[in-house]
């Protein structure tokens, strides 16, 4: 990876012009402000030494009046436009960021903590962008005032400013020495800040379980725990932050003393003025400010370094799946899809070997078996959410790694079990992934689904927020909303995974009929754990561990008397077989 410095470096550069060199004349004006002080000082003192000169002590006064009035003006340019392009920076980053997580595979999402993801996107990018604008600004402004003052101290007795300077070198040593310790550290907090992010995500989510379980007293404990840990670590970045600046003033003390003994011997022998001693004295507080500043510095400056690493770390995660060099894209209409000895597996455990299996183009194929063998994989690797290992799937006789992935997401349409809903409007969740519907389409979609009806009873109609996950909405009204949203893409593929199982038997008879006017005319591949609701597929297949064990129709499979017609068994043996009426459902 290219170093971390040069990387942050690179977002700098995009606002040069006119930013950075405002900003960098803005502290040229400071720094060369800090220098003037001293002079002005000396004339004070010589002037207040000189009672008679009254006129003088009031051109001084006026001098003093300007360089403060020019030093605010300065101080308030580099203020803003260092936060300015720090906001920039910051912005530029996330959406670099988000850019880079938008194109990871779903096994970077299932392996990597939201809570986590959440960190690094908020408060990563934030401590990161703090060591450019906290960091190398200020080592700009604090080094030019640095230098300023020292230049000026030089300039009015070069060797107060030996005995002055001599102590430089002692603090300096130290504070290089703790740099790599600090960003070590501070990647250690980062770190530990994510998992708390996370501990508060699942806690959150999850929070019907917790109280359902009685688990409250254990996720405080378990989150106190946490606590303790990032505060053990910021204690440890708080000793070398705390070090750092009385170091420097007990070294600055020396300097102090040499230079008040060296000066009184002096103004007492007549080889300086009050005024030349006032002033060098004034240059040798200005001096140690920055200089202190500076070390801080340096702490800012490696913890930002830590926390770009992560950054940059999940940034550069290559994706799982990637798209052709000169991708092809898909055409319109009815497709079919082969499967031509596919398996698969997640990391050395093998979901599916060997598989072989054709959904013709306007035909409906179902996949049942026990839970746990491989069905709702089989169906991801359509949309490629993953690739398969071996083998290849086909659409009209292309490998889908060929196509362009928007081209082939955009024919397939997908209704699973939990339905996600965005913590928007009625109107947004249907329009999702066809935004530029008119409110006709949106609201004969929602009538196909069924759901027309109960959306119309909401507060505020289709503008009605759902709240998060749509948690405002039952089971049923949240499904009849995500076929709604398949029927407005109106893609030629559709894919149900189980989109009937957890739903009551009201709201499954409303959302079985809306899948009906869903799968007309479309190459279907349907996920069903209860066999009932498959019976009417042109092919049901049998998935057991992984492969393909028969298919056929629902006649034929029973004729077969195999593992279909165990499955079969199980089901109705001690019950009446329910929704005869109906004929098709995920």
């Amino acid at each position: 990876m290219k170093a971390v410095h040069w990387r942050l470096a690179a977002y700098v550069r995009r606002y040069i012009f006119p930013y950075v060199v405002l900003l960098t004349i803005a502290m040229v004006v400071l720094s060369t402000v800090h220098g003037l002080i001293p002079f002005v000082i000396k004339r004070f003192i010589n002037s207040l030494t000189k009672l008679k000169d009254i006129d003088g002590l009031r051109i001084v006064a006026f001098e003093i009046l300007g360089l403060f009035l020019i030093r605010a003006a300065a101080n308030f340019a580099k203020d803003y436009l260092s936060a300015y392009v720090g906001q920039k920076i910051v912005l530029d980053l996330r959406a670099d960021l988000n850019n880079s997580l938008q194109r990871q595979s779903l096994s970077f999402f299932n392996r990597t903590p939201t809570g986590s993801i959440m960190s690094r996107v908020l408060n990563d990018v934030t401590v990161a962008s703090n060591g450019i604008t906290n960091g190398a600004f200020s080592i700009v402004s604090d080094g030019g005032s640095l230098i300023a003052v020292l230049v000026a101290a030089i300039w009015l007795d070069w060797k107060l400013s030996l005995i002055a300077t001599i102590v430089f070198p002692c603090a300096v040593i130290p504070v290089t020495g703790f740099s790599k310790r600090m960003r070590k550290m501070a990647k250690q907090a980062q770190q530990q800040l994510s998992g708390l992010s996370v501990i508060l995500q699942e806690t959150f989510q999850g929070n019907r379980v917790v109280k359902a379980f009685g688990m409250e007293d254990y996720e405080r404990l378990r989150f106190h725990h946490e606590l303790k840990r990032l505060f053990r670590i910021y204690m440890r970045v708080a000793v070398i932050k705390a070090v750092t600046g009385p170091m420097i003033e007990a070294m600055g003390a020396f300097a102090v003393v040499g230079v008040i003994w060296w000066g009184i011997a002096s103004i007492t022998a007549g080889t300086r003025t009050p005024g030349e001693f006032g002033a060098f004295f004034a240059a040798m507080f200005l001096v140690y400010e920055p200089f202190k500043r500076l070390a801080r510095t340096n702490n800012t400056i490696q913890q930002s370094l830590g926390a770009a690493e992560r950054v940059f770390d999940m940034m550069d995660t290559p994706p799982d799946v990637t798209e052709d060099a000169e991708p092809i894209d898909l055409v319109r209409g009815p497709h079919t899809i082969r499967f031509e000895d596919v398996s698969f597996r997640y990391g050395a455990d093998w979901v599916l070997r060997h598989i072989n299996l054709e959904i013709p183009a306007g035909k409906v194929v179902a996949l049942v078996g026990m839970s746990g063998g491989g069905k709702s994989t089989l169906a991801d690797l359509i949309p490629r959410f993953y690739d398969v290992v071996e083998g290849r799937i086909t659409i009209d006789g292309v490998d889908l790694r060929k196509l362009r992935l928007a081209s082939l997401r955009g024919e397939i349409g997908i209704v699973t079990q939990h339905t996600f809903l965005f913590n928007d409007t009625v109107r947004v969740n249907i329009s999702y992934g066809s935004m530029d519907r008119s409110e006709e389409e949106i609201i004969a979609a929602a009538r196909a689904a069924n759901a027309h009806e109960f959306i119309s009873r909401l507060p505020k109609g289709y503008d009605t927020v759902v709240g998060e996950l749509g948690m405002m909405l039952s089971g049923g009204e949240r499904q009849r909303i995500a076929i709604a949203r398949a029927l407005l893409k109106n893609a030629p593929v559709l894919i149900l995974d189980e989109a009937t199982s957890s739903l009551d038997s009201e709201s499954e008879r409303a959302v079985q009929d809306a899948l009906d006017r869903l799968m007309a005319n479309r190459t279907t591949l349907v996920i069903a754990h209860r066999l009932s609701t498959v019976r009417g597929a042109d092919n049901i297949v049998v998935i057991s561990h992984g492969r393909v064990v028969e298919q056929g129709t629902h006649d034929e499979l029973l004729a077969m008397g195999r593992e279909y017609r165990k499955l079969h068994d199980m089901q109705f043996l001690s019950a009446s077989e329910p929704g005869n009426g109906r004929q098709m459902a995920g």
